[in-house]
């Protein structure tokens, strides 16, 4: 069954919509998070763009995920400074931590910040959290500890952590806010238009796939390297009690869950029942996921109350779950931006500005480490969101748990 989300119901104000005549400097391909990100920066800097999308704006992984907003990325911040080093990892958590700050300053009501929970499921998951922990506190990040929790975590849980400068995010609300601003600043927002690269290529300039988990559609290289993994939801009907303040999530992420200002319960996750399956871009909702999520929603609750909404999207990852943001090896005009690994709202948007101004020519140190060289083989020499780049590191064949966010 292949559903609409929750999120995408919400009528959308409309926005301005501008033609550009001709070709133009930069096209930009797809209208999620990335896109619109990147659209923005480019127009406000007086860049003719025009951007497509094949559906409707953030009709895509931006409108079917949680509704999650984190800093960091796939891995918990010790695995990943263990991975990466500590300096990257410190520099992409402050990357994260800089854009939730600007999701708040433009995301209006679409964005709470209010933290987020991170859960241990057995004594083996609280060791974990332990070492996330001091991990943070040794680098000087915020971080809480939350022992006495309340009922029913307390009967479910062996601990967690509050992550107090993450937040929640209405996603389909935020992207069509960043579409608006774009539009207000001159980009051209084309949708319902699919195109391929080599016809984008032909009235414009520059070329910017900011398509995620659909990346190897528009650029075939990139299939062995980033590829699209399915994430299942539901939503119940209003509930009276108010359990879930925050987004909450554990089992390293399999399981997440909020409850929204209207007392709704989303649920998502699971993904775990069946990697087989679940690799995939096909948006269609399965039974066993959709029975695993029901379950978790009646463990929360203490019973299953209606569920109103059942969707599934397709996310990107990578073989070592950092995004792929730069100019294409072998395509001087093609640049992209994808592969969050499931934390998209927040990379995707950093991301999304990032390569906007790698295109206009500015030194982007942050996006370094994202660098799709890494992956794909022979360093482009034009390639400037690098600065100096970083050891390739050890691959990964397993996809992070969610598309929390």
């Amino acid at each position: 069954m292949t559903t609409t989300s929750y999120w995408l119901e919400e009528p959308g104000e409309p926005f301005l919509r501008s033609k550009t005549s001709g070709a133009v400097d930069v096209a930009v391909i797809g209208g999620g998070v990335t896109g619109c990100s990147c659209a923005l920066t480019l127009a406000s800097r007086g860049i003719r763009v025009r951007l497509y999308e094949a559906r409707t704006i953030a009709g895509g992984a931006s409108g079917r995920n949680g509704g999650f907003a984190l800093r960091g990325a796939a891995g918990a911040y010790d695995e990943v400074r263990e991975r990466l080093g500590c300096e990257p990892a410190r520099a992409l958590w402050e990357l994260t931590e800089r854009t939730l700050e600007r999701i708040e300053e433009l995301g209006g009501d679409s964005f709470r910040r209010v933290g987020s929970l991170r859960l241990a499921a057995d004594p083996a998951e609280r060791e974990a959290l332990e070492r996330e922990h001091a991990a943070l506190r040794d680098d000087g990040f915020r971080v809480e500890w939350a022992d006495g929790l309340q009922h029913p975590l307390d009967t479910l849980f062996h601990g967690a952590i509050v992550h107090p400068s993450d937040g929640a995010l209405h996603p389909v609300s935020w992207v069509r806010r960043l579409a608006r601003l774009a539009a207000a600043a001159g980009a051209e927002i084309v949708e319902r238009t699919r195109v391929d690269v080599d016809v984008a290529a032909a009235h414009a300039d520059t070329v910017v796939v900011a398509a995620d988990g659909l990346t190897s559609q528009a650029l075939p290289e990139f299939a062995d390297v980033l590829w699209p993994v399915r994430g299942q939801v539901v939503v119940t009907e209003p509930l009276v009690e108010r359990l879930f303040p925050r987004p909450h999530y554990a089992r390293g992420g399999y399981d997440y869950w909020q409850q929204l200002p209207n007392g709704r319960l989303v649920v998502g996750g699971k993904r775990d029942a069946s990697f087989d399956t679940e690799n995939t871009a096909d948006e269609s909702t399965t039974p066993l996921i959709q029975g695993r999520l029901e379950a978790l929603a009646a463990d929360l609750l203490g019973r299953l109350p209606a569920i109103t909404h059942r969707w599934a999207g397709a996310w990107g990852t990578t073989l070592d779950l950092l995004p792929l943001v730069g100019r294409v090896p072998d395509r001087g005009r093609v640049w992209v931006a994808g592969g969050y690994a499931g934390h998209g709202n927040v990379l995707g948007f950093a991301c999304g500005d990032g390569v906007a101004r790698a295109v206009l020519g500015d030194a982007v140190p942050e996006m370094a480490l994202f660098d799709p060289v890494r992956l794909l083989g022979a360093r482009d020499p034009q390639n400037e969101t690098r600065g100096t780049s970083p050891s390739p590191s050890s691959a990964s064949s397993a996809a992070t748990a969610t598309a929390r966010s």
